[in-house]
């Protein structure tokens, strides 16, 4: 319905907007909230505030709410504070107008769940006409007073004997349309009563209108909340009940509680590893009533390894009291409940290292990205924290204690290329690909003072390689020779060593900086003259080589050194230039794939040849 333009007459004026109450109605229903099935969560919050309100005027009443859905119809009332006829007109015909902004009890506005005086609307989601049934507290004789809202915007208000409602609070009635059953269904009202008010402080019963006295909804307190003979008793409790959320049987549950924010609950540690950077949603209740299931925001990003169920009296819901709005007090909330997590994985630590094997063992890259920032943490869990080795997966702490140099890769393919080698040297490597991993490596002297770190490099491994004597040298020159022309093309020189495993026939150092370097190179020799070209030259470097070591040791070296046939050399030196580029598990060039499957046929029809 458009509001009346006042001002027409004056050129100048200032103009009112017009607003379409049927498209703003639309708008707020089916546009401001995720689901229909929150409209059952709005009727209930508003009668919870209600009776939020009514304690104010009678502190020891006992008052509850009730629901009442049979299939026909939908209906949540409560024994709360009750409307006046001015406060119909006031609060349920003016959108965006609070009730509970009403000064007569602003001063304990943040009792109040909501904030915002549209939640109503969202009836409109299941019901085309809401209708209001309610009665004063504050009045004594008050009358009841009737209001009836339609989805167009339109709406009725009229005053009843006090007989029509015996007793103060409101009754709010729905006849849904034929197309919202899926929601309005007793079972589903049952269901979504539970789901929404399970942690109300204030008695909810639900009536399915087959007779009965009314089934609790709410029959218990939180289970934070409750006693307990033994605190083991409470940790099975708790563990239970987190169980009962979330579908899965914690490794542990942590205890929170804010008192400074009114906020209490549990965390539980999933049993299972998290993929990296995948963050679970946690269920956050305000003052009893659940907001949401999937409030990542409550807790920061490296805590991905617990999900969390709180009730909390300070947080604050947005608009759609669906999600938490970000403030300082959110902020303050996420920081406390870190530390909280933090003291567990200390605690654990210091009384529990059962616990904390566990732990670490489903979720050590959770530790890890914290251990990066959190000094604390890394002090005290990174001797705990497994790291692929040349050892195989170990704790730095043991690693260190067999080597007093840890050499430490770049790259994962560059571990799995000089891993067997390393370690038939007895050199001490850690694999430093994945994330967290070589910056974590490098701080463990703060731990261990006496551990020295440093970064692999290859000159480092060939340097532990044994050299052929002379005489063999000079021998395999003339293949060595052949060899390094073959491999030109990729930058690779080709030398002659012993090492173990001698089951190993060539091993390829070629590091990704030097792949890049001389691709950055090739770029600057290919656009020789242009301006790329000259950007490219002034960056380029002297390109460091890859390096295709033949191993003495292994008999298929000993033999193809040996022959004189050019071309059957070449093609030699190319199929173990390309087994050994394939074990370094590192993606191909496209003239690599070429080259080995080219020397595999040459290599095939030479012995067909000489087979017939």
């Amino acid at each position: 319905m458009p509001l009346r333009d006042n001002t027409a007459d004056h050129a100048a004026a200032d103009r009112t907007f017009q607003v379409d109450l049927r498209g703003l109605v639309d708008l707020l229903s089916h546009h401001l909230y995720s689901s229909p099935r929150v409209y059952l969560r709005e009727l209930m919050q508003n009668a919870v505030d209600a009776l939020t309100a009514r304690h104010t005027v009678e502190p020891h009443g006992a008052f509850g709410i009730r629901l009442y859905a049979d299939g026909s119809i939908v209906r949540v009332e409560d024994d709360g504070v009750g409307l006046t006829e001015a406060d119909v007109h006031t609060f349920l015909a003016t959108i965006g107008r609070s009730s509970k902004r009403a000064e007569q009890v602003a001063e304990q506005r943040a009792d109040f769940i909501g904030q915002f005086g549209i939640g109503l609307l969202s009836c409109f989601l299941v019901a085309d006409e809401i209708h209001v049934l309610s009665r004063s507290a504050r009045t004594p004789d008050a009358p009841a007073v009737e209001w009836r809202g339609r989805g167009d915007g339109s709406y009725t208000v009229r005053t009843l004997p006090a007989s029509a409602r015996p007793r103060p609070g409101t009754t709010v009635t729905l006849t849904p349309r034929a197309d919202a059953g899926e929601w309005t269904r007793p079972a589903q009202v049952h269901s979504l009563a539970r789901h929404f008010g399970s942690l109300l402080r204030h008695p909810v019963t639900f009536d399915d209108g087959t007779g009965g006295t009314g089934a609790p909804v709410n029959p218990e307190p939180a289970p934070w909340s409750r006693t307990y003979p033994t605190p083991g008793a409470r940790s099975r409790a708790l563990a239970a009940y987190g169980e009962e959320v979330f579908g899965f049987t914690p490794l542990d549950t942590i205890e929170l509680d804010l008192p400074a924010v009114g906020l209490k609950g549990i965390a539980c540690v999933l049993p299972e590893t998290v993929p990296a950077g995948r963050r679970h949603g946690h269920r956050v209740h305000v003052k009893g009533m659940l907001l949401s299931e999937q409030a990542e925001e409550i807790l920061p990003e490296w805590a991905f390894f617990v999900r969390c169920v709180v009730d909390a009296e300070s947080l604050r819901p947005t608009a759609s009291r669906e999600s938490l709005y970000e403030d300082d007090t959110l902020a303050a909330v996420r920081d406390a409940l870190a530390e909280r997590l933090r003291a567990w994985i200390a605690r654990a630590a210091a009384s529990d290292p059962d616990l904390l094997g566990r732990f670490l063992q489903a979720h050590h890259l959770a530790v890890k990205s914290l251990a990066v920032h959190d000094d604390e943490i890394l002090r005290m869990l990174l001797p705990w924290l497994p790291f692929e080795t040349t050892d195989g997966h170990t704790t730095l702490d043991e690693f260190a204690r067999t080597h007093r140099t840890v050499l430490v890769t770049s790259s994962v393919e560059e571990f799995r290329q000089v891993a067997a080698i390393a370690s038939a040297a007895g050199l001490g490597v850690v694999n430093g690909g994945y994330t967290y991993d070589r910056e974590l490596v490098h701080r463990l002297p703060e731990i261990r003072p006496e551990a020295a770190v440093a970064d692999l490099d290859p000159a480092t491994l060939t340097a532990h390689l044994d050299p052929v004597d002379r005489e063999t040298e000079l021998a395999a020159a003339a293949y060595l020779a052949r060899a390094r022309d073959a491999l030109a093309v990729f930058d690779c020189d080709v030398a002659l060593r012993t090492f173990q495993p001698a089951s190993a026939p060539a091993l390829l150092v070629d590091s990704r900086e030097a792949r890049h370097e001389r691709t950055r190179s090739q770029l600057a020799r290919e656009q020789e003259g242009g301006v790329w070209g000259d950007i490219l030259g002034a960056l380029r470097q002297e390109a460091p080589r890859a390096q295709l070591i033949l191993n003495q040791l292994n008999p298929l070296v000993r033999t193809a050194v040996t022959i004189d046939e050019p071309e059957l050399a070449r093609t030699s030196a190319e199929a173990l230039y390309g087994q050994a580029a394939m074990l370094s598990r590192r993606p191909l060039r496209p003239a690599e794939s070429s080259l080995i499957n080219r020397s595999f046929l040459d290599l095939l029809a030479h012995a067909l040849r000489k087979d017939s």
